[in-house]
């Protein structure tokens, strides 16, 4: 996140905006002429070592793109990007000035750095989606990038492209965005370093033309043979070659196969600069920026602006940064050579020269890269005086993982003088490593027993925190009562935070009168700045409560106000943003709105990790693996609940691992695998975990929770005697408590029991009043994720209201043929009809891969899904399936299923 939008439009510049070109580039024709032909690709990566001219093809590219009417936005990376806040707010930057160049909104809007990261990544989406013309989005030095969060939101991005949009990204390595995926679909276009590298008719245009050298032919080849065209060694050894008059000498010796020349050459180079221009280039070599003020605080006496100038003109590795005047940065090779020569020559220097640049920054107004430059030379008191000034209101801004780096880099007997930066470490800690080292950290810290009462309200604030993101609910629940009672009525901030974590965890408690009133506590305590956060947590509260009591109408759009409302700074922005986004994404995918659904959690789960909030993590891998398998990709669907069950493990959440193995048993259930359905039900029975579950309102387990899924096994598996009984002792008792979406999901199952009793009238009948109350809040995946035995009752319930001739009522009609159609072609099947004892018979034996093909679909493989797992086309999946289909005297994919399972060829 960047500090202001008028502070930020300066740095924003040098990111927003590609190098200039020069006078010495090569134009790379093959490439952009490549670039341009490849529109219907989605992501042209252009990928390869450092030094072979990746963003010059791609500044080259941008121009031809935008000659051809192809609208274009540009983003430098850098570490600092790992950041999800500020990679977003400066993307968003981006888009925003290439939707402004069409009639879109004003920029400072969308890159608000006070934006919740969830709502810019979805407004970015939206701008994306509704840019009227054909645009590139440019994305350089990507391999800056490593966090998994960063990662998967560019990856929804990617995802959501419209046709007439492109991603173009410069990176070293491979970037974590599905290539296989892309590559498969034809919507890869990779341009490496066999292309980037330059060929011998370019190397001699840029060696006698662009750099004016003199040299005969003969060198050329060789030089060109021993750089295997590597632009960064061709330029190293073309500055070399300028002060040399034996060049044929130089180039014999010269070796440039690997990046070590880089150094020697870079050092040869140096060597020959006058000392003033050394010194210069040293001592500013630690600036990522460089423009005449900025240089002149590190060199007193100096004129920063002439040698700029000057090492302009001789293209000594200084690159302008487009859009500002007089600013530029180093090339990374030789600034690195830079600032390891300086190490080995000037190390008592470094000190002075951070302290130089940091100071610099903070009469600028910027204190982050003021504080980053302390830490980086070492001047830790100096830090420590910054952050004791700035550090509360980068809490409140939410800036967690900048504060961690920060308390991560510092030694702590810098910060252990001083409790308020004590305390805000511990926050930081809590939402960037998990609540147990933040609670280690508090006590550690002895902040508990200060004497300042600003420090104890922090205090009372995080330990109920931290309590209910261990899960530890019940004893949050008492903390936190106390800490109401003690805390200073005049502190905003801790109060906020106080007021809305126990109204939530009061509505968990079943207090539901409590929990409004400290909603109420929290709108008062708030000030203007932060309460959009409240809106949002406290309509986000009430939605959980309407959607257990079956309002599922109401709750969307509770959700739906709540997600829109995080447009402010809280003091958990990204906590908040995640813990109203999850919930809204569940309600969409409830009124089976898939795809929307989808998008948003790609979103928020990443988001909702970070925090460690274990029912959103619950919620959003549960949603997750369904769609992947409503999709037919059963492996995803498995690996999102294996990556929910290690989240678990390494958060020390049992619930939440749990949890993954209690959906990984549904799972197995709704594919009849009985057995091994079994097996995954008993491992996760953690009866402590359930017993705790039965006494709580979680939102994760309103539907799903052990006991639920034991009935469901007991239905499917064909003990449905037993189950009615308990069925019907569950659906009173969640009625009692006024859980009526629980009711009516277990009354789904007692009319699939019904059913399986032969009590085919009653089955009926339940479904009927099931649908009734489910129609009129727009209840679908509640009844279609019990797979084809609800479809079928759904389906015969449609045709006997159809049959009666009456026009009954049309918004119930049309939410039944919405409804099946959500089911697909197995509503319509009827897998008992030819798969008796007596039916069955094969005109031929299967082959072995039709075999593993039926094992496949029992497993709930889509035709796609098998196409890709056996290396085959679409067709060939189909040609399969009617020749499993006519061996087997079956009607489609459901009957084949059930005869092999009937006859033991699969489980």
């Amino acid at each position: 996140m960047i500090e202001s939008a008028s502070l930020a439009r300066p740095f924003l510049s040098t990111k927003l905006n590609p190098p200039s070109t020069t006078a010495t580039q090569v134009l790379r024709n093959a490439i952009c002429e490549l670039v341009r032909t490849s529109r219907a690709v989605k992501l042209i990566l252009v990928r390869a070592p450092a030094g072979f001219g990746k963003t010059t093809a791609m500044v080259q590219c941008r121009d031809l793109l935008e000659q051809h009417q192809v609208d274009t936005a540009w983003m430098t990376l850098d570490s600092a990007d790992n950041d999800a806040s500020r990679f977003l707010a400066c993307l968003a930057a981006a888009v925003a000035g290439m939707t402004a160049e069409r009639g879109g909104a004003n920029s400072d809007i969308i890159a608000d750095s006070s934006r919740a990261p969830g709502d810019v990544a979805l407004e970015i989406m939206a701008r994306l989606a509704g840019h009227p013309a054909p645009f590139a989005l440019f994305l350089d030095d990507f391999e800056a990038v490593q966090e998994p969060t960063v990662l998967r939101l560019v990856r929804e991005i990617l995802d959501n492209l419209p046709h007439r949009g492109q991603l173009v990204i410069g990176s070293r390595g491979l970037p974590d965005l599905g290539l296989g995926r892309l590559r498969a679909r034809g919507q890869l276009l990779e341009i490496d370093a066999v292309q980037l590298r330059f060929s011998l008719s370019e190397t001699t245009e840029f060696l006698t033309q662009r750099r004016q050298l003199v040299l005969p032919e003969d060198d050329l080849s060789q030089l060109q043979r021993k750089t295997e065209g590597w632009i960064a060694a061709l330029w190293l050894a073309s500055v070399a070659l300028e002060r040399r008059e034996e060049r044929s000498a130089f180039i014999s010796r010269f070796s440039g196969s690997n990046e070590a020349v880089a150094g020697y050459l870079a050092e040869d180079v140096l060597a020959h600069q006058s000392p003033p221009i050394r010194e210069f280039l040293l001592k500013t070599s630690i600036l990522r920026h460089l423009n005449a003020s900025l240089c002149n605080a590190l060199l007193p006496g100096t004129d920063s602006a002439a040698v700029l100038l000057q090492l302009e003109q001789a293209n000594l590795f200084l690159t302008p940064i487009e859009g500002q005047e007089r600013t530029y940065r180093y090339h990374s090779l030789f600034a690195g050579f830079l600032r390891a020569q300086l190490g080995r020559e000037m190390p008592d220097e470094l000190l002075r020269l951070h302290r130089a640049a940091s100071q610099w920054y903070e009469v600028q107004g910027r204190p982050v890269p003021a504080i980053d430059h302390a830490i980086e030379g070492g001047n830790y008191a100096h830090a420590a005086e910054l952050l004791n000034e700035h550090a509360e209101s980068l809490l409140e801004s939410g800036r967690m993982r900048l504060l961690s780096r920060w308390f991560a880099a510092m030694p702590e007997d810098q910060t252990r003088a001083s409790e308020l930066l004590q305390v805000i470490h511990v926050w930081a800690l809590c939402f960037t490593r998990g609540p147990r080292e933040a609670m280690a950290l508090l006590e550690r810290s002895g902040c508990s027993t200060s004497a300042d009462s600003k420090i104890l309200a922090h205090v009372l604030a995080l330990r109920p925190m931290m309590l209910a993101i261990m899960d530890r609910t019940e004893e949050a629940y008492a903390v936190g009562r106390e800490a109401l009672l003690q805390l200073p009525v005049s502190d905003a901030f801790t109060g906020s935070v106080l007021s809305n974590e126990m109204a939530y965890i009061c509505a968990v408690m079943g207090d539901y009168q409590e929990s409004h009133k400290l909603l109420d506590a929290a709108r008062h305590r708030q000030d203007s700045d932060t309460s959009f956060f409240n809106k949002m947590y406290s309509e986000s509260v009430e939605g959980l409560i309407d959607l257990e009591e079956g309002q599922l109408r109401q709750a969307t759009a509770r959700f739906r106000i709540a997600v829109s409302a995080t447009h402010s700074v809280s003091y958990r922005h990204t906590g908040g943003n995640a813990w109203a986004g999850v919930l809204y994404a569940s309600s969409l995918y409830e009124m089976n709105d898939l795809d929307q659904a989808e998008h948003l959690l790609h979103v928020y789960v990443p988001l909702a990790k970070d925090v460690g909030l274990a029912d959103h993590m619950i919620i959003g891998y549960t949603m997750l693996s369904r769609l992947a398998f409503h999709r037919g990709d059963v492996d995803q669907a498995f690996h999102c609940l294996t990556e929910l069950e290690y989240l678990g493990h390494h958060r020390q959440l049992p619930r939440v691992v749990s949890s993954a193995k209690l959906e990984r048993a549904r799972m197995l259930t709704i594919q009849s695998n009985f057995q091994a359905a079994r097996e995954e039900l008993d491992r996760s029975n953690n009866q402590e975990v359930w017993h705790e579950v039965s006494r709580l309102r979680l939102p994760a387990h309103d539907v799903e929770y052990h006991a639920l899924a034991e009935l469901r096994w007991q239905v499917f598996s064909g003990d449905a005697t037993h189950a009615l009984t308990s069925l019907q002792a569950a659906i009173n008792a969640a009625r009692s408590e006024r859980r009526y979406r629980r009711a009516l999901k277990l009354r789904v199952l007692y009319s699939i029991a019904q059913k399986q009793m032969g009590e085919e009238r009653a089955a009926l009948a339940t479904m009927k009043d099931v649908l009734k109350i489910a129609g009129s809040e727009g209840f679908i995946r509640l009844l279609v994720d019990e797979s084809d035995r609800a479809g079928a009752l759904v389906r015969r319930v449609e045709e006997e209201l159809r049959n009666e001739n009456s026009s009954g009522d049309p918004i119930f009609s049309v939410y039944l043929q919405k409804l099946l159609q959500a089911f697909g072609p197995a509503a319509m099947a009827e897998p008992e009809a030819s798969t008796t004892t007596e039916a069955i018979s094969m005109v031929e034996p299967l082959t072995n891969k039709e075999v593993r093909i039926l094992g496949l679909l029992a497993e709930g493989y889509s035709n796609s899904a098998l196409a890709e797992k056996l290396f085959v086309s679409d067709s060939t999946v189909r040609t399969h399936l009617r020749n499993i289909n006519g061996k087997l005297n079956a009607q489609n994919r459901t009957q084949a299923v059930a005869v092999a399972r009937r006859l033991g060829m699969i489980r």
